[in-house]
C-alpha cells in the first residue's frame, strides 16, 4: 500500500475536462438540495430571481448569491442551534465545529456522518500527497476543544500511521514527547514550528540533530507557502515543510502540498473555486490574485453556497509536476489583515518575504497600521539577528528599501529592536496591530 503514488488516483489524476463534468454534476444536485431542503437558500435564490434550474454550466455559479460569515452567523442566532443554512434534521448531525468571530458568538460547523468521514477521507489523502506513510509516527499538536482541525488526526490514522493526540499542550510538555516519542511528523503554525524550534535550543536541544521530525505540516498562516519563512523554519529543524489550508466554515484542510511543494492542491471534487474581485465582486482574471469563494459540492449537512473566504490567493489549474489534476491556491493574505496604503494593497505576508529574507534581521517582525493626516501609514518593528551589531539606523534604511522595492512603497518608519524583544506565538501569530481611527479604515 505505502508503494502507492497516490490516495485516489482515479480522483486526483482526472482529466481536467472530466473533472470539471464530475463537478459540474455535484454541483447541479447540491444546489438542488440546497434550495429543497434549506429555509434560507430557497429564500435567497427566490429573492435574486435563481434557481437550480438556471445552472447549465459549471461558470453559472455566478448568478446564485453569496454567502459570507455575518450571514452565517445571523442565520445560526435566527434559529438556533444550528441555523437555517442546514440541508438536514438535527437528529442527522453527529459532529459540530465551532470558531468565534468579532462578536464572541461560536458559529457552528455541522457535520452528518457521512460528511464527516469524507471529511477525514480528505484528511487521508493530503497526509499522503504531503508524504506521510504508515511507517510514520505522527503527533498532533492542534487544539481539540471545538477546533475543526482537531479530528484530522482520524485521517492520519485511517492512512496508518502511529498517532500521537497531543493537543494543544505547553512548549516544555510537547518537546518531551518529540524527545521520548521521536515521531518523524508534526502538524503546527509556522509561527510555532519557529517558536518550538528556538525553544529547544534553549533548552540545549537541537531540532535538526536530537530530534526525528523529518516533515512539518504547517496551516493557519501564509508563512508555510512563503519561500523565506519556509526555508528558514526547515534549516531550523532539518525538516521539509508542507502547508495546508482549511477553513472551519467548511471543513479542516481541504487544499495542501504535494512533493512539488508549487502550491495547494484543493480538494475539488468537494470544493469549486472561484477568484473575484473582492472590490467588483466580478471574476478576477486567469491567475490573478483575489478573494477566494469557495462552494461545497458534497456536504449535506450545512451546503455553502459561494462562501466569501476572506482569504486573497491564486489559483493555478495547470497540471502539476507530481501528476495531480486539482487546481493549486496560494494565500498570500486576508482582507482584513489588508491595509491600503497610497492605493497599494499591502499584506503582513508581503513584510515577511522581506524581513525572512535578511540574514541581518531574526525574522521576527510586527506592523502597527496608523492615521495621519486622514490617511493610513504603517510602522515595521524587526529584530537584529544575534551577533548582528550592525547600527540601527543604517538597518532601518536597509530594511525600509527593501520593503519598498517589494510592494512599491514604503513604511513611515522601520524600528530595529534588539532580538528577543518581540513576543513569541505559541498559536497564531498577531502581526498587525491596527491603532487606526475607525473613519478610514477603509479609506486610502
Amino acid at each position: 500500500m505505502s508503494a502507492r503514488k497516490y490516495w485516489n488516483e482515479e480522483i486526483e489524476t482526472m482529466a481536467r475536462e472530466d473533472l470539471e463534468n464530475y463537478q459540474f454534476q455535484l454541483l447541479s444536485e447540491h444546489i438542488a438540495l440546497a434550495y429543497e431542503n434549506s429555509q434560507y437558500y430557497r429564500e435567497s435564490f427566490d429573492k435574486a430571481g435563481v434557481k437550480p434550474s438556471d445552472l447549465k454550466q459549471l461558470s453559472d455559479i455566478s448568478k446564485f448569491p453569496f454567502v459570507n460569515k455575518y450571514i452565517e452567523r445571523e442565520r445560526q442566532l435566527s434559529k438556533p442551534l444550528l441555523g437555517d443554512m442546514t440541508a438536514v434534521p438535527e437528529e442527522e448531525v453527529v459532529f459540530v465545529s465551532a470558531s468565534s468571530g468579532s462578536t464572541g458568538v461560536p458559529t457552528l460547523s455541522p457535520f452528518t456522518k457521512k460528511d464527516f468521514e469524507e471529511f477525514q477521507d480528505i484528511q487521508s489523502r493530503l497526509f499522503w500527497a504531503a508524504g506521510m506513510r504508515p511507517k510514520d509516527r505522527y503527533v498532533h499538536a492542534l487544539n481539540f476543544t471545538l477546533f475543526v482541525g482537531g479530528p484530522d488526526v482520524i485521517g492520519a490514522q485511517n492512512l496508518g500511521a502511529l498517532c500521537i493526540w497531543a493537543g494543544a499542550i505547553p512548549s516544555d510538555r510537547l518537546l518531551f514527547i518529540l524527545k521520548e516519542f521521536e515521531p518523524t511528523v508534526i502538524w503546527t503554525t509556522p509561527s510555532y514550528a519557529w517558536y518550538l524550534g528556538e525553544t529547544a535550543k534553549k533548552q540545549g536541544i537541537d531540532p535538526a540533530k536530537d530530534l526525528s521530525i523529518n516533515k512539518i505540516i504547517v496551516a493557519g498562516e501564509p508563512g508555510g507557502s512563503i519561500d523565506a519563512t519556509r526555508e528558514a523554519i526547515e534549516e531550523l529543524w532539518d525538516a521539509k515543510i508542507y502547508d495546508f489550508y482549511g477553513i472551519s466554515d467548511i471543513f479542516g484542510a481541504c487544499a495542501g502540498m504535494c512533493s512539488a511543494r508549487n502550491g495547494l492542491h484543493l480538494a475539488e471534487d468537494h470544493i469549486l473555486v472561484e477568484v473575484i474581485n473582492p472590490d467588483t465582486l466580478q471574476p478576477a482574471a486567469e491567475g490573478e490574485r483575489g478573494e477566494l469563494v469557495l462552494t461545497t459540492l458534497r456536504k449535506t449537512a450545512r451546503p455553502m453556497i459561494r462562501f466569501r473566504t476572506g482569504d486573497i490567493g491564486t489559483v493555478n489549474k495547470e497540471k502539476c509536476a507530481c501528476g495531480r489534476t486539482h487546481a493549486r491556491i496560494n494565500i498570500t493574505g486576508r482582507l482584513d489583515d489588508m491595509l491600503i496604503v497610497s492605493g497599494v494593497n499591502v499584506f503582513p505576508s508581503d513584510i515577511e518575504y522581506v524581513v525572512r529574507n535578511m540574514e541581518e534581521l531574526s525574522g521576527e517582525y510586527r506592523i502597527t497600521a496608523i492615521t495621519e493626516s486622514f490617511t493610513t501609514k504603517f510602522k515595521v518593528e524587526v529584530e537584529r539577528a544575534l551577533g548582528n551589531d550592525e547600527p540601527k539606523e543604517a538597518l532601518a534604511e536597509k530594511v525600509l528599501a527593501k520593503i519598498k522595492v517589494r510592494i512599491g512603497v514604503k513604511p513611515k518608519e522601520v524600528i530595529i529592536l534588539d532580538n528577543g524583544e518581540l513576543p513569541r506565538a505559541t498559536h497564531k501569530a498577531k502581526r498587525l496591530i491596527d491603532e487606526r481611527d475607525r473613519g478610514i479604515l477603509c479609506q486610502s
